[in-house]
């Protein structure tokens, strides 16, 4: 393990062996690209993401499962699938090959789908004796729109044991070495949890070159005595480097930094990771062997399945409107928040059997390829929020695809228990309209018109520190390329700031209702009706209510889900449950406060619409010295 401080830049270790698939030149070999797993890492995650018993009796381990008389066990299942379409699509590989080890009497087949989720046997072996080793072989011809493959186990009057099931092509090119970088902030136990999870599957590690910590946090990681197993864990693949906070963006790109430096960057790919997801191993070896076939360098990112609800998908491939501030838009086809054990309406597996293309993919996983750096430059140093998504588009501009690779997966906090109203929706605010500048026609009117809309929500359902969040945003991203000179990291104290004069920015716990709400009456729930018929109607109407000091109600408590802006408005004052669900929020209506935001708001939409068009232009401008690795160094405070 190195460790690195502050102010050097020592190059990674290349003490770490690179996995032992790797072909020499002109030499090919089977590339395992994905194992037959039967059981999640973890007893918290439903093991029929991995394998399903459709009858009979059978014992399911990580990587084994038993038949009993009578059953029969298929991995039709998001882990489970080979998802041939995208294979199809993205590589030239023409067929893959799969092996397992099995004992008993029983039977084993290769099943494929088609478009329309209808099946197939691809290829079958009845199997009746001695221990033996079956090799199944499948052409990937006829999965451009839609299809996967998966295994299908069965016995009769016998038992049978299957293990070591691998899914393997072939390659005669060099595989490109894989150094993984995980960013991390205050979130000590769920990072050294990351790293054990990599540490205690060496078969999945063996695909990766150096692990790169980048602690920007203040309860550093080397603080722990846990750290110390781990990093005895991981040996000299280790490298831990303290760095002040940059956000996500400075982290992330730390490693690229690192990884992409001089000679060492040829043939090597580097792979993103979140420092709080629960890790399934399996994504190494699924990344880096799709990444090692496809026809041209790509972007590879695993997908993001909900932490508190690990069987649902939060989305399978997804686009964003950077005028209009909204990401995680679904691509046409495309599964969101998708219950992976659910059944359709024929009451076929919930699979991704379409192949739908995205338009980015978040950076919770996922693999750039060293040529991608040096074709695109780095990240902007965005500090966090619409780093990945700004990358992901810029690297569709210069002809280069994302792939949200389907089965290849890590469970991430839910982002629909993530409050709206944070102090972070500053960098989402400001980083969408630099986005903009940079990649779309930035129609200042269209985005007037989006911005107009969010601050007169935000003032009619007492969301005042929103309010000042979405000027202060509006007027940080007129400074132009200045606003970035030091990697945002101003910014992100300052925003904290400003929204500390807004009480109702403030979670409290349950313990404090009391205080609030001495009168439990005052607590009384009142969910949302309908929605309005007319938006524009219903705002006129609270807007009026504000202006003359009424309310449909002097108070209520208000669920999470009702909390929309046409019903939080009938409120004098409303407490508000945190989309956590671990406390409340208090608005309360300040007619004062309101006019003074929507009048600051007025004037800087003023400016927006007169120097919007100079500031994207700058922006543009300056992009290739803003991604530079100079500026990155610079940012560093390390010499090239």
């Amino acid at each position: 393990m190195l460790r690195t401080p502050e102010t050097t830049s020592d190059s990674p270790s290349s003490a770490a062996e690179p996995h032992p698939e790797v072909a020499a030149a002109g030499s090919p070999t089977r590339l395992v690209v994905q194992r037959g797993l039967f059981f999640g890492p973890m007893p918290t995650v439903p093991e029929d993401l991995y394998s399903v018993v459709e009858q009979g009796i059978a014992r399911r381990e990580r990587e084994r499962v038993h038949l009993t008389p009578g059953t029969r066990v298929s991995t039709n299942t998001y882990f489970g699938r080979f998802h041939a379409t995208y294979w199809h699509r993205w590589t030239t590989v023409p067929e893959v090959e799969v092996t397992a080890v099995l004992s008993g009497t029983g039977r084993i087949r290769l099943m494929a789908s088609d478009t329309n989720k209808v099946w197939r046997i691809a290829a079958a072996r009845d199997i009746d004796g001695e221990r033996t080793t079956v090799r199944l072989v499948a052409p990937i011809d006829r999965f451009i729109d839609g299809g996967g493959m998966w295994i299908e186990l069965s016995t009769e009057e016998g038992e049978l044991t299957a293990s070591d099931v691998r899914w393997t092509v072939a390659t005669g090119r060099p595989v490109p070495r894989t150094d993984l970088v995980i960013c991390t902030f205050n979130r000590v136990d769920d990072c050294l949890n990351t790293l054990q999870a990599m540490a205690d599957d060496p078969d999945a590690l063996s695909r990766i070159g150096t692990v790169q910590v980048v602690d920007q946090g203040s309860d550093p990681l080397e603080s722990r005595p846990r750290f110390a197993e781990v990093s005895a864990a991981l040996g000299e693949r280790l490298r831990y480097v303290r760095q002040p906070n940059l956000g996500g963006a400075g982290g992330f790109t730390r490693g690229l930094f690192d990884a992409t430096a001089g000679e060492r960057s040829e043939h090597r790919d580097v792979l993103l990771m979140d420092d709080d997801v629960l890790l399934e191993p399996e994504i190494l070896v699924r990344l880096t062997g799709f990444a090692a076939s496809t026809a041209q360098p790509m972007i590879v990112g695993g997908q993001m399945l909900n932490l508190l609800h690990p069987a649902h998908l939060h989305i399978s491939a997804e686009y964003a409107d950077p005028e209009l501030l909204t990401v995680g838009m679904p691509m046409p086809g495309a599964l969101k928040e998708a219950y992976l054990l659910g059944l359709d309406e024929r009451m076929l597996p919930t699979n991704q059997e379409r192949r739908v293309d995205t338009e980015y993919n978040g950076w919770w996983s996922c693999l750039i390829p060293a040529e991608v750096v040096a074709r695109i430059g780095y990240p902007l140093p965005l500090f966090f929020q619409w780093d990945d998504i700004e990358y992901g588009y810029r690297a569709r501009a210069h002809g280069i695809p994302t792939v949200a690779l389907p089965g290849a997966g890590v469970w991430h906090a839910d982002f629909g228990w993530k409050d709206w109203d944070e102090w972070h929706r500053y960098f989402n605010m400001r980083n969408g309209l630099i986005t903009a500048a940079l990649h779309t026609g930035f129609s200042t009117r269209r985005i007037l018109r989006r911005l107009g809309q969010l601050l007169a929500q935000y003032l009619v359902a007492m969301n005042y520190g929103l309010a000042a969040t979405l000027i202060k945003a509006v007027e940080d991203f007129l400074l132009g390329p200045d606003a970035l000179r030091d990697g945002s990291a101003a910014a992100a104290a300052e925003i904290r700031k400003v929204r500390a004069a807004y009480a109702e920015t403030v979670m409290h716990p349950m313990s404090e209702l009391p205080e609030y709400a001495p009168d439990f009456r005052e607590a009384t729930v009142v969910l949302a009706a309908n929605e309005p018929g007319s938006e524009r109607l219903t705002w006129l109407k609270r807007a009026a209510y504000l202006a003359l000091g009424k309310a449909v109600r002097p108070t209520g408590f208000v669920p999470a889900g009702d909390a929309h802006w046409w019903h939080v408005s009938t409120f004098e004052r409303a407490i508000v449950t945190d989309m956590s669900e671990q406390g409340f929020r208090v608005r309360t209506r300040d007619r004062e406060t309101a006019l003074g935001l929507a009048r600051e708001g007025a004037r800087v939409f003023r400016r927006f619409l007169a120097e919007g068009p100079a500031a994207a232009q700058a922006y543009r401008a300056e992009m290739g010295r803003l991604t530079s690795r100079a500026n990155w160094a610079r940012l560093y405070g390390v010499d090239e």
